[in-house]
């Protein structure tokens, strides 16, 4: 096996990776991902015990107990770079041994369960439900860089979603990745609505949103919202869910992303408890994650 050079694999003075600045036994195989950074301290509150807290940047990582199961919750911030270099990073420090820069033989297996925010893209999912994303839509192009994504992505729903939206030339070729089945099915139920998810690369102009720069196809949100797939629809927005998927699959790992909508872009609504509603969540995930 080669050794990683320190160009490729970057570490800090103590031995920790880069980014994160998180040792190999400071992570759990249960991985909550969040994007704000504030988020960490609500779902470690929840712990029975919390026994590391490292942060770095907008890298802010907590590894506990909750009801005997160890897990960690890192925030990544916003966006599919960020996806890039956390799922990337966490990688490395399960399965490249960081001393000897070579990766390990036995492969380890993560977990990781995206908890985040979304707008619903379907006028009968109302705020401050909660979604269960089944496929990832990419509109980001990030697993285009990588090879072997044609292994982990349907290529079939890729050409008729392209084609169904006329998609604009300019844009990144958009890429299609399913869930973890087996995470899928464990946090499957009890209210969380299955669909399929679009994660853009900004806030405003890729999610159709207009401040005073108009969008290059102002139609694309009404063409989502009555695209279908066989049984799949597109029912949310987001910004992270399919980098993680998408890198998961190549790298080994399993995900999966559950958001609590907490706006509605088809009815124009947003909640009024979005707090309350991303705690409730919270706590429906730590619940089914230990079950």
């Amino acid at each position: 096996m080669s050794i990683l050079n320190h160009t490729e694999l970057i570490l800090n003075p103590d031995g920790s990776i880069y980014h994160l600045n998180l040792l190999p036994e400071d992570i759990a195989d249960n991985i909550i991902l969040v994007g704000d950074p504030d988020r960490v301290d609500i779902i470690s509150s929840f712990f029975d015990s919390v026994e590391i807290k490292k942060k770095k940047r907008e890298f802010v990582t907590h590894t506990g107990f909750y009801m005997g199961t160890r897990l960690s919750v890192i925030s990544s911030g916003i966006g599919a770079d960020n996806i890039d270099i956390v799922v990337s990073e966490l990688d490395a420090l399960a399965n490249i041994d960081l001393k000897t820069r070579k990766p390990k033989k036995e492969h380890r297996t993560l977990n990781l369960i995206r908890v985040g925010t979304s707008g619903s893209l379907q006028r009968d999912i109302p705020v401050d439900s909660f979604i269960l994303s089944e496929i990832a839509i990419g509109f980001d192009g990030l697993l285009n860089f990588y090879a072997g994504r044609d292994k982990v992505c349907d290529k079939g729903f890729e050409k008729s979603f392209t084609e169904a939206m006329d998609w604009n030339e300019y844009f990144a070729a958009p890429y299609v990745v399913a869930s973890s089945d087996l995470l899928f099915k464990k946090l499957a139920g009890d209210g969380l609505i299955p669909g399929v998810t679009i994660s853009a690369p900004g806030f405003y102009g890729p999610q159709g949103r207009e401040l005073r720069l108009p969008v290059a196809d102002g139609q694309l949100n009404s063409k989502i919202e009555k695209f279908r797939y066989g049984k799949h629809k597109i029912i949310n927005y987001e910004m992270e869910c399919s980098a993680i998927y998408g890198l998961s699959k190549l790298l080994g790992h399993r995900a999966v992303t559950v958001c609590a909508i907490i706006a509605n872009r088809i009815t124009k609504s947003y909640s009024s408890r979005h707090e309350e509603t991303i705690s409730e969540l919270i706590a429906k995930v730590l619940g089914k994650l230990v079950d």
